[in-house]
């Protein structure tokens, strides 16, 4: 299975991409802290972001084969990039909060299923990925 994206540079920092699939549309650009403007998630954002949203979404496809409802469930990544020369992301931590109405039972099957997301498998070795969950009251989502 492939996915065709296009993207296209704008004005020097700024590029337009599309998700051929869908039409749907985003645009990135450098980070201030590298000579853009930030005004836009920047390409490693996306990454960190890709992280975040695959480990949600695969959770989501655990929990509809087990009749649990994860809407609301929210995560964060914090991303940190290196100091020294390359420029590259070394460090993902990710929180994610999840009902607490999930049996204890099932949360280890429930954080595997999310920390071999497809993304979380593509990712370096190279970065370090801790992944902490949270089971809260649906109130607190």
């Amino acid at each position: 299975m492939s996915v065709e994206i296009v993207g296209k540079l704008e004005d020097g920092v700024t590029a337009g991409h599309q998700h051929g699939p869908s039409g749907d549309n985003i645009r990135t650009t450098a980070p201030k802290d590298n000579g853009g403007t930030g005004e836009h998630f920047s390409p490693t954002d996306l990454m960190a972001t890709s992280l975040g949203a695959c480990m949600t979404t695969i959770m989501a496809l655990w929990a509809r084969s087990r009749d649990y409802n994860l809407d609301g469930v929210r995560y964060r990544v914090e991303k940190h990039m290196s100091a020294e020369a390359p420029r590259r992301i070394v460090k993902l931590p990710v929180e994610i909060w999840v009902p607490d109405e999930v049996a204890e039972g099932d949360r280890a099957s429930l954080e595997k299923a999310a920390v071999n997301c497809p993304v979380s498998n593509s990712v370096s070795k190279d970065i370090e990925v801790n992944v902490t969950f949270h089971y809260v009251p649906r109130a607190e989502l």
